[in-house]
């Protein structure tokens, strides 16, 4: 068959090919989570750059890389335009160029492995996995990090390779969706020859038998009863958040939520408390504290903590039975919680409350609440999975609190879940979501969501969670097999390029 030779001929149909299944490949991922389309996108990729030169396979993954990102991550757009108050036509400027530059990291995938092979199973089964992983893993800390849409979330929870994250992490399942996507291809080449095709079939087939088994291993152990919890969402609009007139309702409409749960550890979201901990009323954290204590429970609180003339952090506080304990936030985003130098400016633009936080310590231990060890992370800090497993296999519950209003009713929240879904999976360990406007779940182990809350309600989600104890693979070994496996693969490719 010379399809893939004849829409290499026609310029533009693969082009708009690419566009397209870089948007089919979007879809993959939460909220739709239509976990088998990241196959077909990936092999529709390489199916088109195989027969292009490497600079035509580098334009195609460009292409590719623009249709997902932009259907993927449009929601930055409401960031900028409707918090941040850019001029709708400047943030879609913006917005564009953003995507624009995330398509590089397939363009460099799509055309180093048309530049660094030739034609033939070599390509479809070990290049091209490799450049595709290499690019997401580079896209994940290069410039602070920005892995959103690594092709290893499309999986979780109920995607035929999840069983594989407990041991690999998103970028080994990432490898093995590449590795899929390139048997596709194989399957294809193949599939009008006699009994050529029982090979693809027979490799698709054992990858998704492996996975399904896998998937019915227990890596952790539960460890105690279960815990009650509440899981708080506020839902206090964006634009009215940090207003000085809002604060004290907002302060009481919290402190009523918290009246009202019946658990034993009460979580509230990032930044609950729109004033420094250390301007809050002594009573009214004396008031919290009563509360819970009388129950023998546990509050954890987002609150920043310090002040404008020093340091100050974005802050996790324990209220209640057991000693204050404070969590600060590590892994700042950029243009969000950290200026670079030379920007200044932009916090004006974008009406950036507190623009310059301090980072908290690399490790920090759990807090020891509600008869738990509660490893705590801030929002963007569970899109990293090397830094969730940190205080692992000290801990036995994750929690994370956040603040996704700033992109509205778009894609983010679930997007953003599915990513906690998976460092549950990773680590073999409940994660407890507490946002202000969603998604605010309860995940097990297993990174399925148990109970969750709609978006953009006020409410409390009750339930239980699990402690476990013991450690998965990943959790011990981290993303050290996968990067060690790409430097290794990336040697033999350079011996077969002198051969």
């Amino acid at each position: 068959m010379n399809w893939s030779n004849k829409l290499g001929r026609s310029r533009f149909a693969a082009a708009v090919l690419a566009f397209a299944l870089g948007g089919l490949a979007a879809l993959s991922f939460a909220p739709l989570g239509w976990h088998l389309l990241i196959f077909p996108g990936l092999a529709g990729l390489l199916f088109l750059a195989d027969p292009a030169a490497p600079r035509r396979a580098f334009v195609l993954g460009w292409l590719f890389g623009l249709g997902l990102f932009g259907v993927g991550v449009s929601w930055v757009y409401v960031s900028l335009a409707v918090y941040g108050g850019m001029p709708s036509w400047l943030a879609a400027f913006a917005v564009f160029l953003f995507c624009a530059v995330l398509a590089l990291f397939p363009a460099l995938a799509a055309g180093a492995t048309v530049r660094y092979s030739r034609p033939g199973l070599f390509r479809l089964l070990l290049v091209f996995p490799l450049m595709w992983t290499a690019t997401e893993w580079v896209r994940g800390w290069l410039f602070s990090g920005f892995p959103w849409l690594v092709a290893g979330y499309a999986q979780v929870p109920d995607g035929p390779l999840a069983g594989f994250a407990p041991l690999v992490g998103v970028y080994g399942v990432s490898w093995l969706s590449a590795l899929g996507a390139g048997a596709l291809v194989w399957l294809l080449r193949w599939l009008w020859l006699p009994g050529k095709w029982m090979a693809p079939v027979a490799a698709l087939l054992l990858l998704t038998a492996v996975g399904e088994i896998l998937k019915q291993l227990d890596w952790t152990a539960p460890v105690g009863r279960p815990l009650s919890v509440a899981l708080v969402q506020g839902n206090v609009p964006q634009e009215l958040k940090w207003r000085p007139e809002q604060v004290s309702r907002t302060l009481a409409d919290y402190a009523e939520q918290v009246r009202a749960a019946r658990a034993r550890l009460i979580v509230l979201p990032e930044t609950a408390f729109p004033v420094f901990y250390e301007e809050l009323r002594p009573s009214y954290l004396a008031e919290l504290r009563e509360l819970a204590a009388a129950r023998g429970a546990d509050i954890l609180a987002g609150v920043p903590t310090g002040d404008l003339a020093g340091d100050y952090y974005n802050s996790v506080v324990s209220i209640g039975a057991a000693p204050p304990q404070f969590y600060h936030k590590h892994h700042l985003v950029a243009f969000g919680e950290f200026l670079p130098p030379g920007f200044g400016w932009i916090a004006k633009v974008l009406h950036i409350p507190l623009p310059d936080f301090a980072r908290g310590a690399k490790a920090q231990p759990p807090m020891r609440v509600a008869g738990q060890k509660v490893a705590v992370n801030i929002c963007y800090e569970d899109v990293f999975g090397e830094e969730i497993i940190r205080p692992l296999p000290e801990a036995t519950l994750l929690v994370n609190v956040t603040n996704d209003a700033w992109f509205g009713d778009s894609f983010a929240g679930w997007q953003h879940a599915q990513m906690s879904q998976m460092r549950a999976l990773e680590a073999g360990r409940y994660m407890l979501r507490a946002t202000n406007t969603g998604v605010t779940a309860i995940i097990d182990q297993k990174g399925r969501v148990v109970a969750a809350l709609p978006e953009f309600v006020s409410a409390t989600l009750s339930g239980e969670a699990q402690g476990y104890a013991g450690a998965t693979p990943y959790a011990r070994w981290g993303n050290a097999p996968v990067v060690v496996l790409m430097l290794g693969l990336l040697g033999l490719v350079g011996l077969r390029q002198r051969a």
